[in-house]
């Protein structure tokens, strides 16, 4: 007798995509790369590195070999890998004779509400919000052709292209007004940096008058002049990816190679001009804010597919064994092990835990940085040799499915 699968229900072991599950551990640990800046400097220091504290020496060594190699690289790893679960989840619901759409929503549902508590209670640089709200918007896409879905997510990321530059040479024509205010975003003046710093190592209700403002800035103008074509329209490419079995490494090796060298190759150059071009304007609003971040955005784009390439050659070519085993379990937890960063770097640096917000030099950030990858690496297997998800896996799963899952795995009995 064969036990027939349920119609609704969590994705399997045998279900599942490892090749997928390494991309996602790799990009979960890459993001913390960045955020790192976010956590433990000031809000304007994310886009100006000099805002707030010295720009010299070694600061400005590791900050460019972070906009070069990781700023939104990662990220758009992580937006790709979000419409390809869409896809994923679609087809798996299909394959069981069952319609995904309910599930689909209320995983939404829930993934916002997460998003929600994460950006307001915990920290302000949040993008489950942002996800979720382009899953609700983007869901009906997921069965068009695989080419339609790579032409109408490459036209939503490149419009913010002709947007941003659109906007950077209207600059001059601004108000007088709207230009001081985007001058004191940009370099705020003393008093009110020191009003940031002095909240952040402050008590936790305390950081709510700075924390709720940048959110919600990010939940709005953020995501309407970015991330919704960004995030979104990656999010598309990422289903066209997994249609064309690329996310599997489903493609031969010398594809996977040339995409590579392709895409790293046209991607890093025009990052490292958009460096080039920052200090060449000595960092001026005016020419940074828009069009100078244009050169990263175009070229993220090419490093970001051309490191997706390099770990599915290493999944191909079984490269690493080890590292791949704990990569693959750290993203088939990314979502607790994304919130457990947020978590453990606010207790470093914020003022309800050890108060170290704008103390803490770059040679510093990126040792607590290879600190919390060596911790995750180690304990994402570990608790999946014990319990079948992790733990706001399962809660996100046992809320989708209105169903109570079962946490720990089944000893096997002799």
């Amino acid at each position: 007798m064969v036990r027939s699968q349920p119609a609704a229900g969590p994705v399997t072991t045998a279900e599942r995509i490892v090749s997928i599950d390494v991309l996602r551990g790799f990009a979960v640990l890459g993001i913390l790369i960045v955020n790192m800046q976010g956590f433990a400097r000031v809000s304007s220091a994310y886009m100006n590195p000099s805002s707030g504290g010295t720009f010299t020496g070694v600061d400005v060594w590791i900050w460019a070999a972070i906009y070069l190699f990781a700023d939104t690289k990662f990220i758009s790893i992580f937006s790709m890998l979000f419409g390809a679960g869409m896809a994923m989840m679609s087809d798996r619901m299909a394959a069981r004779s069952a319609s995904g759409t309910r599930l689909h929503y209320r995983r939404q549902c829930w993934l916002l509400l997460i998003g929600l508590v994460h950006a307001y209670l915990i920290w302000h640089g949040d993008i489950l919000v942002t996800y979720a709200l382009c899953g609700f918007i983007l869901y009906p896409f997921r069965d068009l052709a695989p080419r339609r879905l790579l032409l109408i997510g490459g036209c939503a990321v490149a419009f913010v292209v002709p947007l941003w530059g659109f906007i950077g040479m209207s600059i001059p024509y601004w108000p007088a007004e709207e230009v001081a205010a985007a001058a004191a975003e940009w370099a705020p003046p003393d008093e009110v940096l020191d009003a940031e710093i002095a909240a952040f190592r402050g008590g936790w209700t305390g950081q709510m008058a700075f924390r709720a403002p940048i959110a919600l800035a990010l939940q709005t103008a953020g995501v309407l002049f970015l991330h919704l074509w960004r995030a979104g329209g990656l999010m598309l490419v990422g289903m066209a990816l997994y249609r064309f079995g690329v996310l599997a490494a489903g493609r031969s090796t010398a594809v996977h190679r040339r995409a590579a060298v392709l895409g790293i190759g046209a991607g890093l150059p025009l990052s490292a001009a958009g460096i080039a071009y920052k200090f060449h304007h000595g960092f001026a609003w005016e020419k940074a804010m828009f069009q100078g971040e244009l050169f990263n955005y175009v070229g993220s784009i090419g490093v970001s597919l051309g490191y997706v390439a390099l770990v599915m050659l290493a999944v191909r070519g079984r490269w690493l064994p080890g590292l791949r085993k704990r990569l693959a379990a750290t993203g088939r937890m990314a979502l607790t092990n994304y919130i457990a960063q947020s978590v453990v770097c606010t207790l470093i640096f914020y003022g309800h835990g050890l108060g170290l917000f704008e103390r803490v030099g770059s040679p510093g950030r990126m040792g607590i940085v290879v600190a919390i990858w060596t911790l995750q690496l180690i304990w994402s297997p570990w608790w999946l040799a014990r319990f079948r998800f992790g733990p706001l896996e399962w809660l996100w799963r046992t809320l989708s499915y209105m169903q109570w899952q079962p946490m720990t795995k089944r000893r096997r009995t002799t």
